[in-house]
């Protein structure tokens, strides 16, 4: 059959192969042109691009210089190369590209528009990028990343962002809280918001998020995360939501926590003082201060410079070059130096702007006494302390330590003059009394030894001469005999039941 063919049809000639070519580039997606078309790819209205919902796959080349806002938004863009704009765009100040499919961002794209203070690429498939990425937007002021799969940001992402004040990240995947970002002498001190609600964050640094000034907390949004239910995390909510800050007010409902237990139950983190946890309820505290030391008080407002002036205990103004302890600081704190007792009382902060006006009050509380003097109480009670136990030893000593007594001691030779060791003598009167009173005050109080009381029935013989005891014994008698009279009579069997008892015997 290919016999039967003429020639010419065999054998395409070179002019039916370029108008072949001429027709494929028609073909082509109007993106790839060289000059962009105003007319059927995008809306050019004055300095504004809009190229949204134009099913791109590339960024279209050749835009004018003159832009300031280039619209990506909505389209099939799923790579931001390094080459997506050619020339520079020294005034370009917005680019929207969000609700793409951008999943990579080449380390330069953002050389050629420097100069950028909104950027958006909200709402499309970033999982990370360059620690280096955004190093040349150093005016970036705005900066959407939230509904992505951002898992982790690089600790110096931002670093070179030094006029950014807004950075939104919520609905990721983050399980870290970012806060090098917000922390004091961070580079980023003009943020005032950060979104990092709807993540995977579950434990927040809640002491450093405690000293954070107002007006970074009034713009930290972390709600819509599994956090790990806990009074510290109660009291922290609680306080932001007493100064009325944006963050824990206009989402007081989407604050929510994990309760501990296998159960992993989610409850209101602000119901967590009634029937959950127990917490106590918060209640703001008085500042406290000493006798003669310097104290501050901090104007701590909800937005960045705002003028502030202040008010004493009384409704009296704090007054420049009066002979007042108060004076306000550069910062707008108070200073009160040195501290006195009639300081005591609520101090007023009066802060303004052209937008937006604060009261903030300070109840004061001053000890009659300073913080040297305090010590010395202390050291003064810890010494009485001491003392104290030092006297119940003591005693405790005496009573149960102390030597054992002579009719206790073991049986020793006697001295001339010297009382019997089984026997203790007891005078009340000086041994030169009239004898003739001897019987009836001189007594003898005597501990007697069941050892050597034998054979004296009962009496006691202090020279251990038995003779010589019944006849002293004979002659007491007869002289006391007046003076007896009445009285109790010696008996021989006077002691029979007391030879073994430890009861002084009185003779």
């Amino acid at each position: 059959m290919l016999d039967t063919l003429p020639q010419w049809r065999l054998h395409c000639p070179s002019w039916t192969l370029l108008l072949f070519v001429v027709t494929l580039l028609l073909w082509l997606p109007l993106a790839h042109t060289t000059t962009l078309n105003c007319h059927k790819i995008c809306i050019c209205a004055s300095n504004i691009v809009s190229c949204s919902k134009m099913n791109l796959t590339e960024v279209p080349l050749n835009i004018p210089p003159y832009t300031v806002v280039l619209d990506l938004s909505y389209n099939d863009l799923k790579r931001l190369k390094s080459d997506w704009t050619i020339d520079r765009l020294p005034n370009l100040h917005n680019l929207l590209a969000s609700h793409n499919e951008i999943t990579y961002l080449s380390s330069e794209a953002f050389l050629n528009v420097k100069h950028l203070r909104y950027l958006d690429l909200s709402s499309n498939d970033l999982q990370q990028f360059n620690d280096n990425v955004f190093d040349p937007l150093v005016n970036l002021e705005v900066l959407l990343l939230y509904n992505n799969r951002i898992s982790q940001i690089d600790r110096v992402a931002f670093i070179t962002m030094v006029n950014l004040q807004k950075l939104y990240l919520s609905k990721n995947q983050m399980s870290r809280f970012p806060l090098e970002l917000v922390r004091e002498k961070s580079p980023l001190d003009k943020l005032s918001l950060l979104d990092i609600s709807s993540n995977r964050i579950a434990v927040l640094p809640i002491d450093e998020l405690r000293a954070l000034p107002a007006y970074i907390k009034n713009g930290l949004y972390f709600h819509s995360n599994p956090l790990h239910c806990s009074c510290e995390l109660y009291t922290l909510l609680a306080h932001w939501f007493i100064r009325r800050l944006n963050s824990a007010v206009d989402f007081k409902d989407d604050y929510t926590c994990v309760l501990p237990g296998p159960q992993k139950t989610q409850v209101p983190a602000f119901e967590l003082s009634s029937d959950y946890m127990n917490c106590s309820t918060f209640k703001e505290e008085d500042e406290e201060a000493f006798l003669e030391q310097t104290l501050l008080l901090k104007c701590d407002t909800k937005h960045r410079n705002m003028f502030k002036t202040w008010m004493l205990p009384g409704n009296v103004p704090v007054i420049a070059g009066n002979n007042q302890t108060a004076k306000v600081l550069h910062d707008g704190n108070l200073q009160v130096s040195p501290v006195k007792t009639d300081d005591s009382g609520t101090y007023t902060c009066f802060a303004t702007s052209e937008t937006f006006n604060e009261t903030i009050y300070i109840v004061l509380k001053v000890h009659n006494f300073t913080m040297h003097r305090s010590g010395d109480t202390f050291n003064t009670a810890y010494t009485t302390l001491v003392g104290c136990l030092a006297s119940v030893v003591l005693v405790l000593v005496y009573l149960y330590l102390t030597p054992c007594r002579c009719f206790c001691c073991p049986n020793k030779g006697k001295g001339r003059g010297e009382d019997s060791i089984h026997s203790s003598m007891l005078s009340v009167t000086p041994t030169h009394e009239d004898p003739a009173m001897k019987a009836e005050i001189n007594r003898h109080v005597a501990f007697i030894d069941s050892k050597n009381s034998q054979g004296q029935n009962g009496k006691l013989n202090p020279n251990g001469d038995e003779e010589e005891d019944e006849e002293e014994e004979e002659e007491q008698d007869a002289e006391a005999g007046s003076l007896m009279k009445g009285k109790r009579k010696k008996s021989v069997a006077e002691s029979i039941s007391s030879v073994f008892s430890d009861t002084p015997m009185v003779v």
